[in-house]
């Protein structure tokens, strides 16, 4: 096939060039001094399948106190469906992100703040609807994913084959240091005593591996119709819970140090993979991806 990566030197990009080799594969990264706004514009070539994960998105510490730093997310998406309209791809995928949920789903994993104890049974993807729209993460990001998923209904109006997936937290030990789970491995392979965690610890994620969401994405793509899909486990971990994972499997005890300044995003996210699992069931738990990083 004839595939156009955008975010390809990025996180999630590496992963998806690394399983399409054998493809005839074009590679956009402002890393690689490729600028995909640029290349929307200038380009008008016919893919089979558009991969779009060219984003700013940093970490919680950009997202929450730089959130002018991912103002240009807004027109990459822009430029990506403009360009698409003219160009017609076979495929599109369109990455959103679970920061488009609204917040008020959020608050508490036992009472929930919406309609009863809504987050027992996870973030559905219905949660969300485009004709009434509730408040995201209040990040400039969440906000850009939820224009974007906006921008990619209506250009699936016009005929084009789009494929919307909303990712929970995706972690691998190949992520930078500004993401949480590389830095819980590496504080537990210095031993660190204490062991810092941002916020009070009870912040639960829902922890998906990379490998999972690049078989799940390729795999709905090639079975299913154009939809909007989660990607998660459905399983609620709590960073403190997480900490004594790490910790315990490398073989020592510590004292949790909370950073109660430091920012920490929203109480509990976690997705209902109901939907996904129709199509595709999560391969590497999360004991496994933590022990796959130790090794590393």
């Amino acid at each position: 096939m004839k595939i156009l990566i955008t975010g390809s030197a990025g996180f999630v990009g590496k992963h998806f060039v690394q399983k399409l080799q054998g493809h005839d594969l074009t590679l956009i990264d402002i890393k690689d001094g490729n600028d995909a706004g640029d290349f929307f514009r200038k380009d008008d070539t016919k893919f089979d399948l558009v991969i779009h994960l060219a984003a700013t998105v940093g970490g919680r510490k950009v997202i929450d106190l730089s959130p002018h730093k991912l103002f240009n997310n807004f027109n990459l998406d822009s430029e990506l469906f403009q360009w698409a309209l003219k160009t017609k791809p076979t495929k599109i995928v369109y990455y959103s992100s679970s920061a488009a949920y609204p917040m008020e789903l959020q608050d508490d994993w036992e009472i929930g703040a919406y309609e009863g104890a809504v987050n027992r049974r996870g973030l559905r993807e219905s949660d969300i609807n485009l004709d009434d729209v509730r408040s995201p993460d209040p990040s400039v990001y969440g906000w850009s994913k939820l224009t974007g998923e906006h921008f990619a209904r209506w250009a699936t109006k016009q005929g084009l084959n789009i494929w919307v997936f909303r990712p929970f937290s995706g972690y691998s030990e190949t992520q930078d240091l500004d993401y949480p789970f590389p830095s819980f491995i590496a504080r537990a392979k210095r031993r660190d005593n204490p062991f810092e965690i941002w916020g009070d610890g009870e912040q639960i994620r829902d922890w998906i591996h990379i490998d999972d969401i690049v078989e799940m994405t390729l795999q709905a793509i090639d079975v299913s119709e154009p939809d909007v899909f989660n990607i998660c486990t459905g399983r609620p971990t709590s960073f403190n819970e997480f900490a004594r994972m790490v910790t315990k499997m490398v073989g020592y005890d510590t004292e949790l140090k909370h950073e109660l300044s430091a920012p920490v995003g929203v109480r509990v996210r976690i997705g209902n993979p109901t939907k996904m699992l129709q199509i595709y069931t999560p391969k590497i738990s999360f004991e496994e991806g933590i022990a796959r990083a130790l090794r590393n």
